[in-house]
Formats: C-alpha cells, structure tokens, sequence
C-alpha cells in the first residue's frame, strides 16, 4: 500500500492550518514534541515544526513501523509511527462524573445567547490538568470550539435541556458557559497497547509530516466499537 503523496495527507484535515500549540486535544501526551519546538536552542531561522493534524476513522492494519486507517472521507492512509507511540483507550462515563474541579475539554456549538452547546466531554486525569488550557476553533463540525478548562461551578442545565447540566468554565483569560445535553457522550482515557489497535477500531491519530513522511504521534482509539467522539 502506498503512502500519500504530500497533499494527499493535507486533504484529510479541515485545519491542516493549524499551528502545533492548538491542533491538539492532548498536547500534554506528546509534550517531547511541544517542548522540542519552544526549545531556546531554536533560532527564529529554524524551519516551523509541521502543523499537526486530526485523522478520524477505522483502523485497517497496525504494525511496528506503520498505522494504516481508513479516513472517515473514504481514503485509506499508511502512516509511519514515531518510537514509543502513546496509545490511549477513550472509554464512556457518566455525566454525574464531571464534578465541580473537575478539569475538562469539550468540542461545542456557539449559541446565539452566548453559552456553548457541547457536543462531547472529556474529563482529563488529574495527571492531565491544564492541558491545553484555552479555548480555539476545533474541526469537529463546521463553526465548533474547543474548550480545556476547569470546572468552577456546575447547575441542572435550563428547562429547554431537561436532565442535563449548566457548566460554568474557567480558564486562562476568561470563561464560558456550557450546556451539556444528557444524550452527549462524556468520556475520560487511559494508557493503552497495541492490543486495543484491531482492525475495525474506531480511532483519532494525532500526525504530522515528518521528513516527506505521514507519521502517526499518538492514537487514540475505542473498544469493541466505541468511536472516540472528539
């Protein structure tokens, strides 16, 4: 199977734009690669570090060189692995787990009377707190956001959402209000192995060109068909 050309790889990410620093849910998980591009031994000379990107699909192959999926586009792609890929299993919780501190990321709509409507929740690990802290553009659907923030108080969401829950959320230079329906998924993650990588698995591969080359940085991945819903 071959690999993509250059423009091939581009075509599968809405925000093939993106800058490293906002690209990725997870930064923390590859912090050697955020941290190699702020080193102090770069020179404003020093070529950018290539823009990282989403991939969401279904696995088709997995090896100890190369991640092979099948884009939810339809395309087949055969990525190269760096060493060490971390592979993270995204598995269901429940609403009620989001508490007050609780530290979460959550792709949303902007609604017209300013809150955020959430379209998945993530709960980070404590070991995880301040990831990516900030709110951003995310290519979930067109116009969606994505919010890391901490959790600084929690209500029953308005009579319009019954059995959901009003989030206020605070980080880094300001807050939002979210509105988590009961029928949105809410999920955390935990390390995982190749194992979890069969043929079918629905997964989100953070990858970045590297020397010409597609290369997967890290997997995050579902079991038993579970779809990561970032």
């Amino acid at each position: 199977m071959n690999t993509p050309s250059t423009s091939s790889f581009r075509r599968f990410s809405p925000l093939a734009s993106v800058l490293l620093a906002s690209a990725t849910l997870f930064g923390a998980a590859v912090l050697p690669l955020a941290a190699a591009a702020q080193s102090p031994a770069a020179t404003p000379s020093a070529a950018p570090a290539a823009p990282t990107v989403r991939i969401r699909g279904t696995v088709v192959y997995v090896d100890q060189s190369k991640v092979v999926v099948k884009d939810r586009s339809g395309e087949v792609v055969s990525l190269a692995r760096v060493a060490d890929m971390p592979i993270s299993e995204v598995y269901r919780i429940k609403l009620s787990d989001i508490k007050q501190g609780s530290f979460i990321g959550t792709a949303a709509m902007p609604q017209a009377d300013g809150t955020q409507k959430a379209l998945e929740v993530l709960v980070f690990p404590e070991a995880a707190r301040g990831t990516g802290e900030g709110h951003f553009p995310w290519d979930l659907q067109p116009q969606s956001t994505m919010t890391n923030a901490t959790v600084a108080d929690l209500a029953a969401a308005p009579k319009n959402v019954r059995g959901g829950q009003q989030l206020k959320l605070s980080y880094k230079g300001g807050e939002k209000t979210l509105i988590v329906p009961p029928n949105v998924p809410v999920v955390t993650f935990k390390p995982a192995t190749d194992a979890l990588l069969v043929p079918g698995a629905n997964v989100l591969i953070n990858a970045q060109e590297r020397n010409g080359t597609p290369t997967a940085l890290r997997v995050l991945a579902g079991r038993n068909g579970f779809t990561p819903p970032m």
